[in-house]
């Protein structure tokens, strides 16, 4: 019969259960150890263990097996043992109980002071006697530092009963067989050395294998070498926290109510902390080149963390074995986003160089320079009453600088950019199904386990539709009952996510209403700063308004971000969600739909309402506070944008990585007062490996969301808004190279270890990138066509002056009879810096005071430049969405030798089924003449009818659960 899917009672039960009863069938006793003051349930005495593995599964020290190749993606299992030659150091024995066997999978502390909490002290009481009712085994150290500090550490340990209890309901993947087509699907290509390679001596390969989810009934069908190490230290923390995540803690009369988990355990201070241990110290006073790696953390840290590192691949199945599957894969994503940026930083750091060498061939910004020729031209003022007229020559700086940035080149590189983002959407798919596989979560989401907050919360239940059985993981309570699968029905659903989406509205409303008061901030500076009579600083005014408005801009995001985050954590809690990865994707959205609009509301802004709809001179648009609106230079927006995005971009990634760099390292400073105080306190060189990462810095809460928010907004500048800085991807390609080793120093040294939490890929943030990209199509080519001056230019240039630009700033320029002023417009001192002015040009496409039917009207060039833009618009979109649809038509999501795998992979499942189907028939006489088979289990009943029998007889109480 197929066991129980989920391992224990949900939390309507009182605790974890079966797994004494399958350890007592393996003989080992459930008596308590009574030299472990909180242990029960202990294994029996094993025999020594062989001397610990060289593997890569294996935590100890020594040389390490001397496999080759590189270190690309392999499914992995227990390689071959090695014997490791030297005694144990002390750090690698305090990763094992005092017997130096049983190895510790997870450690959980809390400060004993003399007048205990009794109410803590009776939860602690009941979870850890729940834990042992589960099968774990617990021993408790108790450390006296000082006078008033008295720390206890209760250390947990899964027997092999327990774990592969745990696989199996989790049908986590394990060794079947060696991969036989490894060496055939390599190309030669992966073979040849480079140097961004790690010597194979230093960083050996993982060997590959073909795996399948693990079974106990077929145990010896699975390459179990030594079961000390079958499961690596990752894999036995993520078992054993299966069973912490459910045990009960505090029994309120109401199953339904009653309160469980390690994570509420810490939340309610009963624990200070929980958390599974590092392999010893990140660094050996012995050279790596020389003995080899201390311990798998070591190894990392050399290979991945250290700086000097930076040029080097980065060893991702060493990184998944030691912080699982969705760490791995955030790095792998990190990694692949930076390598693909290379070719789109040098294709833009190639576009400014254009525009670098042929600036002083542009003849719009020569003519605005010249003091003698249009650059002599009388502007308009740009605000009411305050500002006066001026000249265009003032504006030099700024259409120099805007040329840098628009020019026939930036119109290539945005179609590149567009082409850039759908290929680098394509190929992360690709290997996306490589990874899936490799690293064997390809149907992960599909098996995932449910959340224990949604089976307390949730109190209907139903009988499961697809399985046909109650619940999707049949489990069994202690008083004998089978539990039905919790169940939301979608009225509630529905009730919920309404009520998530008005608050997300408001939220977005508030974003804008703050991108609004920087508007207002900027009409109210700028004119302020016009009016002072000094002239460079009158003259640097929109320089300034623009630097100082970004940065309020910054500062509000940042505000407002933290803000919405307890709002976001507050409402998906309120959904309440089935699986850890539906929860993740609803926070996910909301979060970066909030992101998007405070990130880049105030770049939609300058792009595209900037100074498009302010009206004339003599008729202003007044809709806002009763005042003009903002206008652009003469030279255009660009030059805004530029600054905006630089501003948030950069100074956003910046502050990003001080607070990733120094915040830790602070918190680690403190604390390690604390572990030089202990050292000194134990009258010791060393602490054991739980003492010290106790005083180290926690991964926070949200675990990886801030890490792949910061990148995936940074992946909207370099695609959205490439069109206004080709230098984009240049900045995001230096930081990147900065924030893969930034990440790596911190998850290697200065946070406990994380949870080695499995995930399939990376989630909603697919859908996201992909949003993303083509949201990128049309802005850069609404960016081009209405925001730069490229479309204006080309329309002048082959409409209207044969191929020559000579003459396009008088062009691009309207008259306007000072005499036609609003009141509310004319300045108070008109001839304050120019005298006797009857006549001001401004920017736009109107006829002039002299027409006498169509005064200050459109004029028909307005409509060519206008029909031109729209045209661009179209074409552009067009040309790039048939080439993205020719990209994805040409790249198959997953490659053939990827497919041939898994076809080999399958093929051995089955025949590893049928294997064990044939023992199985064999020993209970099925299909022969074995007279003991009951007619009640006949094979002869249909499926439904057999299901109704075991779960009768499960109901019964005659058949035990698994």
């Amino acid at each position: 019969m197929e066991p129980p899917r989920e391992g224990f009672a949900s939390p309507q039960g009182v605790a974890p259960i079966g797994f004494e009863l399958h350890a007592m069938e393996e003989g080992v006793s459930p008596t308590p150890d009574p030299q472990l003051p909180q242990a029960a349930s202990p294994e029996p005495s094993p025999p020594p263990p062989p001397p610990p593995t060289n593997s890569l599964y294996s935590a100890t020290n020594g040389p390490e097996i001397q496999d080759t190749g590189d270190t690309g993606s392999a499914k992995n299992g227990p390689p071959s043992s090695s014997t490791k030659t030297g005694d144990e150091s002390k750090m690698e024995k305090s990763l094992f109980f005092k017997d130096g066997r049983r190895r510790i999978d997870y450690v959980f502390a809390f400060k004993q002071q003399d007048k205990q909490d009794e109410k803590d002290m009776k939860r602690r009481q009941t979870f850890e006697d729940n834990l042992q009712k589960s099968g774990l085994v617990l021993e408790t150290d108790t450390m006296q530092y000082s006078k008033n500090e008295k720390i206890v550490y209760v250390k947990v340990h899964a027997p092999w009963a327990v774990l592969t209890a745990q696989a199996e309901l989790m049908s986590m993947k394990m060794p079947l067989a060696e991969n036989d087509m490894a060496e055939e699907m390599e190309s030669c290509w992966s073979k040849c050395p480079t140097p961004f390679d790690f010597d194979s001596d230093i960083l050996p390969k993982i060997p590959e294998y073909f795996t399948a989810a693990f079974s106990r009934e077929r145990e010896d069908q699975f390459i179990v070498e030594n079961k000390d190490t079958f499961f690596t230290s990752a894999q036995r923390s993520l078992l054993v926290y299966q069973i912490l995540s459910r045990t009960v803690f505090e029994v309120s009369g109401d199953k339904s109510k009653d309160k469980f988990g390690i994570k509420k355990m810490v939340s309610a201070g009963a624990y200070d902390a929980a958390y599974p241990l590092h392999e010893g110290e990140f660094k050996s006073e012995h050279s790596i080149l020389t003995r080899g790696k201390a311990n798998n953390r070591h190894l990392l840290y050399e290979t991945w963390a250290r700086p000097g590192t930076w040029y080097k691949y980065q060893p991702l199945d060493h990184i998944r074995l030691y912080f699982g599957e969705k760490i791995g894969i955030y790095f792998t994503w990190l990694g692949y986003y930076t390598a693909k940026l290379i070719p789109a930083a040098i294709v833009g750091l190639i576009a400014f160089f254009y525009g670098v060498g042929t600036v002083n061939d542009d003849p719009a910004s020569t003519e605005i320079c010249d003091k003698n020729g249009p650059g002599n031209y009388t502007m308009c003022p740009v605000c009411d009453e305050r500002c006066t007229y001026w000249r265009l020559y003032r504006s030099c700086t700024y259409s120099t600088v805007t040329y840098l940035f628009d020019n026939e080149a930036t119109v290539i590189f945005a179609a590149f950019m567009a082409l850039w983002a759908m290929f680098f959407i394509e190929m992360w798919k690709r290997r996306t199904a490589e990874i899936e596989y490799d690293w064997d979560v390809a149907d992960f989401e599909e098996e995932e386990t449910v959340r224990p907050e949604f089976e307390a919360l949730v109190q209907k239940r139903r009988m499961n539709p697809i399985t046909k059985c109650f619940g999707v993981r049949r489990t069994r309570s202690y008083d004998g009952t089978i539990t039905e699968e919790p169940y939301l029905s979608l009225a509630s659903r529905g009730c919920r996510y309404l009520s998530s989406v008005w608050v997300v509205v408001f939220m977005l409303c508030m974003v804008i209403a703050a991108v609004f008061g920087v508007i207002v901030y900027r009409m109210t500076v700028s004119i302020l700063l016009f009016a002072v009579d000094q002239s460079q600083i009158s003259q640097w005014s929109s320089t300034i308004t623009s630097i100082t408005g970004a940065v309020i801009n910054l500062i509000c995001i940042i505000i407002l971000g933290k803000i919405y985050l307890v709002i976001a954590l507050a409402l998906t809690n309120f959904e309440t969600h089935r699986t850890e990865t539906e929860w993740e994707d609803s926070f996910t959205l909301k979060m970066f739909l909030f992101q998007f609009v405070n990130h880049y509301s105030s770049l939609f802004y300058i792009a595209f309402f900037k100074g498009k709809l302010i009206g004339r001179p003599g008729e202003y648009n007044r809709n806002i506070n009763n005042a003009r609106q903002e206008e652009c230079d003469p030279s255009g927006c660009l030059i805004e944008l530029l600054i905006q995005l630089m501003i948030i971009m950069v100074g956003k990634q910046a502050f990003n990585n001080c607070k990733e760099l120094f915040f830790p390292k602070i918190m680690n400073w403190f604390k390690s007062r604390q572990v030089k105080a202990e050292e000194k306190a134990k009258e010791k060189k060393e602490l054991a490996v739980w003492e010290r990462d106790y005083a180290m810095a926690s991964m926070p809460d949200l675990g990886l969301f801030d890490e792949y928010l910061e990148m995936v907004l940074q992946y909207g500048f370099v695609t959205i808004f490439v069109a206004a800085f080709p230098l984009a991807p240049l900045f995001a390609l230096l930081n990147n190279i900065i924030e893969v080793r930034l990440d790596a120093y911190k998850f290697v040294t200065q946070w406990r270890r994380p949870l080695a939490v499995r995930a399939q890929d990376i989630g909603i943030w697919f859908g996201i990138l992909r949003g993303i990209t083509t949201v990128a199509v049309a802005s850069n080519a609404a960016i081009i066509a209405f925001t730069s001056e490229f479309v204006p230019k080309l329309v002048y240039r082959y409409g209207y002056n044969n191929t020559s630009l000579e003459g396009y700033v008088k062009f691009s320029l309207s008259t306007f009879n000072v005499l036609d002023f609003e009141p509310q417009s004319e300045p108070r001192d008109p001839n304050k810096t120019i005298s006797n002015v009857q006549e001001c040009m401004y920017r736009d496409f109107r006829h002039g005071p002299d027409s006498l039917n169509n005064k200050y009207e459109f004029t028909m060039q307005y409509w060519h430049v206008l029909t031109a833009r729209l045209a661009f618009v179209i074409v552009f979109i067009l040309v790039v969405v048939f080439l993205q649809w020719f990209i994805s038509f040409l790249v198959p999501d997953i490659p053939r030798s990827v497919k041939m795998q898994m076809l080999r992979e399958k093929h051995l499942a089955k025949e590893s089924i049928l294997a064990a189907e044939t023992v199985r028939r064999q020993r209970f006489g099925i299909g022969g003449s074995n007279s003991n088979i009951s007619p009640n289990k006949s094979p002869n009943k249909s499926p439904n009818q057999r299901h109704s029998q075991v779960d009768m007889e499960l109901h019964q109480g005659s058949l035990p659960w698994w």
